[in-house]
């Protein structure tokens, strides 16, 4: 099924980096609501309001209120964690796992037709809470009996090369995890939010699990050369070893601090796609490492 106009969409997420650019380019297109929480951002909520999203109040871990959001819906769009927007009460395993499945069930009952779910990659190096709750919602969509897609979604590089996560580029600094030789395909969060667009209304793209990476599989180091070359100067490279990241899951206490050691593995790693499939059946430009670089050195 393609989406007329009148179709409405729920966004999961709706007030997340990634939720939030989703609904700015539905807007205007389609009738969208966008799911926020009673502690959700107030300029979020207002944001969205003043796109033209309808929002509703609703929370993953209160079934009833699924239900209710999923009322008159013929498409959803989720892209929730508890990993980044974390909340009190918030947890994988209420979030992105009950959270998720119960979202699923609510959503096929309501009528939901179509139903994209932003995952992980498929290949991780080792096992950890939030991909085993990945997986588990992955199966329930694929036998929901609604149309899905999943798209396996890489390193996002506004995030992992941030200096929230140690990739300094306003002072010139980067800590790299791992030798920093393993290739990874970094990808725009703007570039996940066209590819969750577009397979919303690709008939090719029904009942797959996609790759979704960026155009270049780049070391952390040649991420590191193409902001000097951006930048114009040098910069001070710290590395955390990989058997200190093994060290830090292996001690990991909790499934939050396990995923995270988990998920910085995985970029120890290396994560690589072959983005072909993906680029035939859903075609768009995609934002290199450099044009990043150049983008975030003018917020230096």
């Amino acid at each position: 099924m393609l989406y007329m106009e009148a179709d409405m969409i729920l966004v999961v997420g709706a007030t997340g980096l990634l939720g939030s650019e989703i609904c700015r380019r539905l807007s205007g297109g389609h009738p969208v609501r966008g799911l926020v929480r009673a502690t959700s951002s107030p300029e979020k909520v207002e944001a969205l309001r003043s796109a033209g999203i309808e929002t509703a109040l609703a929370d993953l871990k209160d079934p009833d209120s699924i239900s209710r959001v999923c009322e008159g819906a013929s498409a959803v769009i989720a892209t929730a964690s508890s990993t980044i927007s974390h909340q009190e009460g918030d947890s994988i395993e209420s979030v992105d796992r009950l959270g998720y499945l119960n979202l699923v069930d609510k959503a096929a009952r309501a009528g939901v037709e179509r139903f994209i779910y932003v995952s992980i990659p498929a290949a991780q190096p080792v096992d950890y809470p939030l991909a085993a709750a990945k997986r588990e919602v992955e199966q329930r969509l694929a036998g929901s009996g609604m149309a899905y897609t999943i798209l396996h979604a890489s390193y996002f590089m506004e995030v992992w090369l941030s200096p929230m996560l140690g990739f300094d580029y306003i002072h010139g600094r980067a800590t790299i995890y791992g030798r920093g030789e393993r290739p990874v395909a970094w990808v725009s969060y703007r570039d996940v939010a066209g590819f969750s667009v577009d397979a919303l209304e690709t008939g090719a793209a029904r009942n797959r699990a996609l790759d979704v990476g960026g155009p270049e599989n780049l070391s952390p180091h040649d991420v590191v050369r193409a902001f000097e070359s951006a930048s114009g100067r040098s910069f001070e490279v710290t590395h955390v070893p990989q058997d200190a990241l093994e060290r830090q899951f292996a001690a990991a206490a909790d499934p939050l601090g396990k995923t995270f050691a988990a998920l910085m593995l995985g970029y120890a790693c290396g994560c690589p796609m072959d983005m072909g499939d993906t680029l035939r059946m859903l075609p768009r430009k995609l934002m290199t490492v450099g044009e990043y670089a150049a983008t975030a050195g003018r917020t230096s």
